[in-house]
């Protein structure tokens, strides 16, 4: 029975083929009638099929006309946006639906009060203030927790191992090995710039923005104390910290400003925020800084490679903005609000706004994205919620 079903399969295969060549061949490709070049139907149907264009009639795709700029630029947004819907993670899983409201996050509680989150890709590390959760992003149960980490803030995840900034004076950085059994961190330095907040790295070296007034550059090595270079020249309230694959991008609370650094950690070109900037991403064109001052809550859209700002973006549930994180298509901005915290999705090509909801919860302090969904950790309680 099953050798019948599959040949019956083959042949009912065999015949759309067949006939799908017979029909080009005459000149038919797809819905349209007026495509007679064979070699060029595959791309017409391939842009058909994305929705890129529908053609100019039903049956017809004219395609001997020109088109505008104006055309074209519509053709390689719809272009983009399909690449991106149908190549992401979230599209292998099905999951095009969004959330909501609070009632749609799935949340995890923690052993401590939730600080920094990242994600290696498959876990997301949790900073705890004390203690580093391992948490399953499948579904969201912790599977470890390390010690050790005197004020444990941010994290940072590269060279396959988890570093931890500890918010002492003066700074710590700390390391664990995810591939060993849990325990204590690792020690590696104890003589970072006061209270190192957020990490980055740039392919070599560990940059920490130090809230106490500067930057620290750790270079890794054989033995220990890794080497530690701070800079507090130009520096007031160091919060950020992004590399955005040529330079690091430090963002600071007072004054609200966005830097760039060179690899000594010189200031070479400043952005002014025109409030508090909180904690910036990058999409790999642009970064995202919120900001806001004196009830003034917005979300600059600048170009890493130039500086200029591309847009200054309001409204979208944004209020009193804390932190960003991209997921591949879409930036999450997390605001602590004035009566209840709020996460606000953006369209990364276009800037567009696509919605916000209220947590429900004690008001947002940092988020990350597994490429999947996004993840919260909360200030006021031991929860990490996913989005």
């Amino acid at each position: 029975m099953r050798k019948k079903a599959a040949l019956g399969l083959a042949g009912a295969l065999f015949a759309c083929l067949t006939a799908g060549a017979a029909h080009t061949l005459l000149g038919t490709c797809g819905p349209f009638t007026d495509v007679s070049d064979v070699a060029f139907c595959p791309f017409v149907l391939e842009i058909f099929t994305l929705g890129i264009t529908t053609g100019t009639m039903p049956t017809t795709y004219d395609p001997s006309s020109n088109v505008t700029r104006l055309q074209m630029a519509a053709f390689l947004s719809r272009t983009v946006d399909g690449v991106l819907t149908r190549g992401s993670a979230r599209a292998a899983r099905g999951r095009f639906w969004p959330s909501q409201g609070s009632q749609g996050l799935a949340v995890t509680t923690l052993a401590w009060y939730g600080g920094d989150v990242k994600s290696d890709g498959s876990d997301l590390w949790v900073a705890s203030y004390g203690l580093v959760s391992r948490v399953r992003a499948s579904d969201g149960r912790v599977l470890e927790t390390w010690d050790g980490d005197a004020g444990g803030t941010g994290v940072l995840v590269a060279l396959g191992q988890i570093f931890v900034g500890g918010w002492t004076k003066p700074g710590s950085l700390y390391r664990l090995d995810p591939s060993q059994p849990a325990g204590t961190v690792t020690t590696l330095s104890t003589a970072l710039g006061d209270s190192p907040y957020e990490l980055t790295f740039d392919g070599t070296r560990i940059w920490t923005a130090n809230q106490g007034g500067s930057v620290s550059i750790v270079t890794p090595g054989a033995t220990l104390p890794w080497t530690v270079t701070t800079v507090t020249a130009g520096f007031s309230v160091p919060s950020g910290a992004i590399y955005d694959g040529s330079n690091v991008w430090i963002a600071e609370l007072n004054p609200g400003r966005l830097v760039r650094l060179d690899a000594n950690g010189a200031i070479l070109q400043t952005v002014t925020c025109g409030g508090a900037c909180g904690l910036p991403a990058f999409d790999g064109t642009n970064l995202w800084v919120p900001a806001f001052e004196l009830g003034n809550s917005f979300v600059l859209a600048v170009r890493a490679s130039t500086g200029a700002v591309l847009a200054t973006l309001t409204g979208n549930g944004v209020d009193e903005p804390q932190g960003a994180a991209f997921d591949g298509q879409r930036v999450m901005v997390i605001s602590l609000g004035t009566t209840a915290g709020s996460l606000s999705l953006f369209k990364a090509a276009d800037l567009s706004p696509l919605g916000s909801i209220s947590t429900g919860f004690d008001p947002p302090q940092f988020v990350c994205s597994d490429g999947v969904d996004f993840w919260v950790t909360f200030g006021g309680s031991y929860e990490l919620a996913r989005f």
